[in-house]
């Protein structure tokens, strides 16, 4: 092979080759964060894919998919296009690649079989409770306009189509299998789908955009002021699904374990944590106890509270209602912080963590200490 030859295979080479014999819990992790179109999308050799949304600059929520969730991953920095550049710009990180791309068509095209659902509480009826006036499911938004090309075929109608079988394997389970391929900058974002190898085999081509400045909404642990882990997702669940969703607002209310023991004779006791829940109806009161079977960590350094926009703190049930731990961190400043332990097993055994994180701006003048 001559000099040019190899250069030129070298420029040919995918920035990302990767596969998956069951989408559902991929899909788990971008359903979670689906309530922007808008979505940018980073490729990284240590932290796989990540997915981030915004909404009206206060809200941001990101979904970590590990590389070691799928069951091949080939991946090779992009160095060439628009990050040359920048080599001289010290903040650019040529480990990664960003992009953008229409999060509903990715969505669609990785469930086009109808498979990629799970079938976990989030299907139960306190996600129809919280469910807003102009939210749509998946299924109901597939009529809409997408932004990707689609194109199926008989996987026996094209020559040399057995070769599926090296990226499928031959599992009796239903569910997708995927196939993904991003050649790089100004290239469309590939998708190879099948439900088995000797079955019907769909391409989607999703059209990739180049990524625009999202708000950076940093938290840094040193100006925490509250921090809880739930044992289990299901106690903030449970109680957030009763709430009244014309709800405006939702407040955080928290006391060092302290000050709630200095209770006086007479006096009101202080809330350990307590949530509180104000709309055009009245309003709602939840506390929570300080009992390790329901925080498995509580940490408050001084009284503290703070307000949210409900109708953006709704944005995290999806995303709730998939995971099996919830860390709550909350900082000086009013900036909330919810990660969502998220399960995801690996391809050959044991399971594997992910998470999606939020954050979110508190309301002017509703932080208080």
């Amino acid at each position: 092979m001559s000099q040019s030859q190899g250069i030129e295979a070298e420029e040919s080479k995918p920035v990302l080759t990767a596969s998956v014999n069951d989408v559902r819990y991929i899909v788990a992790l971008l359903r979670g964060i689906n309530f922007s179109n808008r979505a940018s999308v980073t490729l990284s050799a240590d932290l796989g894919i990540i997915v981030t949304v915004e909404e009206a600059r206060t809200l941001l929520a990101t979904s970590y998919i590990y590389s070691d969730h799928f069951d091949e991953w080939n991946y090779s920095a992009e160095i060439s296009g628009p990050a040359s550049s920048q080599l001289s710009d010290p903040h650019v990180d040529l480990s990664t690649v960003t992009f953008e791309i229409p999060l509903n068509t990715l969505i669609e095209c990785l469930n086009i079989y109808g498979t990629a659902g799970m079938s976990a509480a989030g299907s139960n009826s306190s996600h129809k409770k919280w469910r807003r006036e102009g939210d749509r499911s998946d299924d109901e938004r597939y009529g809409e306009n997408r932004d990707g090309r689609q194109q199926a075929r008989g996987a026996g109608n094209a020559p040399g189509s057995n070769r599926i079988d090296q990226y499928f394997g031959g599992g009796s389970d239903k569910g997708t299998r995927a196939r993904l391929s991003y050649a790089g900058s100004g290239h469309p974002l590939t998708l190879w789908l099948a439900e088995d190898s000797s079955g019907p085999t769909t391409t989607c081509e999703i059209v990739t955009f180049d990524p625009e400045p999202f708000i950076e909404l940093p938290f840094d642990g040193d100006r925490t002021v509250l921090k809880i882990i739930f044992k289990s997702s299901s106690w903030l669940r449970d109680a957030l699904s009763e709430l009244d969703p014309s709800c405006d607002k939702i407040t955080f209310i928290s006391n060092p374990v302290a000050e709630v023991r200095k209770a006086h004779r007479g006096m009101p006791a202080k809330p350990l944590f307590r949530i509180i829940a104000t709309g055009t109806f009245g309003t709602t009161e939840m506390d929570y106890p300080n009992d390790r079977e329901v925080l498995e960590t509580f940490e408050c350094f001084r009284p503290m509270r703070a307000s949210y926009n409900f109708a953006q703190f709704a944005r995290t049930l999806r995303a709730l209602q998939s995971s099996t731990k919830t860390s709550l961190r909350i900082d000086d400043e009013g900036l909330l912080s919810l990660q969502f332990l998220v399960p995801v097993p690996k391809p050959r055994a044991g399971l594997s963590d992910s998470f999606i994180e939020f954050r979110c701006l508190a309301l002017d003048e509703e932080v208080a200490s």
